[in-house]
């Protein structure tokens, strides 16, 4: 193997492509939608789904990406990378979820998205994820902002946690984990103004950038639920960590987003339960 972290192409670059892709693949899922009902699927382990849409927009992610940067890094969810731990820490590394919300999908309900993280030596660098049901393109580069089909998004400036929407998602696969979940969400619910769970973690932390939400939390992600939307949260002003207050790497691992204000509030009600 070539080594990945000589004459490393621009942030900019790296979104050009990763925009590409992402809206290829956003194209195989709108094309399958009409018969979803028709579509094959496969149980991954309890409460988690991979359809054919899955690995056919994950496939057309990975033409377009190995075509323009044949030196880049990949993981995916569905199949997975060819790189160590330390290789994908080293270089450019395209971080794929073809379709997050599989579920939402095969059911009709519109919260589904491509999400698509790229990062250099380790660090995100740029990161897109579209809303496929409702055409919305989430975009940011390090450094560089965060925007909505092209317009710049912010994090809300509510601080008031009683008037604030906070997103989260369930540990639907770890039925260990539903008891403490449940403590945590009772009293996140009775001090703010709403809870939401959609099914998207990818959309779900874009909508913290946007200020559609004002923190989002789950306890465990995937690296390809997060790596491009803690792009989106912290080029759009907010913060993003995982649950012991620390920098949220691109890995296995629980995850608090939001606005600054509120992000440090849910982190209190959090450590608490």
């Amino acid at each position: 193997m070539r080594d990945r972290s000589n004459s490393l192409p621009s942030p900019g670059r790296l979104l050009e492509v990763a925009l590409e892709a992402a809206n290829a693949g956003a194209a195989v899922i709108r094309d399958a939608a009409p018969r979803v009902r028709s579509i094959e699927w496969q149980t991954k382990k309890p409460a988690d789904f991979v359809s054919e849409v899955d690995l056919a927009a994950e496939a057309t992610i990975l033409k377009i990406v190995r075509a323009a940067l044949p030196d880049a890094g990949i993981l995916a969810e569905e199949s997975g990378s060819a790189q160590s731990a330390e290789e994908r820490e080293r270089g450019v590394l395209f971080v794929i979820d073809p379709l997050d919300g599989t579920t939402n999908f095969l059911h009709g309900y519109p919260e589904y998205a491509v999400s698509i993280g790229v990062l250099i030596n380790g660090s995100p660098a740029a990161g897109v994820v579209i809303d496929v049901a409702l055409n919305e393109t989430f975009t940011a580069t390090a450094g560089g902002g965060a925007f909505s089909n092209g317009q710049p998004i912010r994090v809300s400036p509510i601080d008031n946690p009683r008037r604030s929407l906070i997103g989260t998602g369930f540990p639907f696969t770890r039925v260990e984990e539903v008891d403490p979940y449940a403590r945590q969400l009772a009293g996140i619910m009775k001090g703010t103004a709403g809870v939401r769970r959609a099914g998207a973690a990818a959309l779900d932390l874009a909508a913290v950038a946007s200020g559609r939400f004002e923190a989002f939390w789950e306890t465990v992600l995937s690296p390809w639920d997060i790596a491009a939307g803690i792009l989106l949260v912290r080029e759009a002003g907010g913060i993003a960590t995982d649950l012991a207050g620390a920098p949220c790497p691109v890995a296995r691992t629980g995850i608090v987003a939001g606005n600054p204000a509120i992000h440090e509030w849910l982190m209190g009600e959090l450590r608490t339960e």
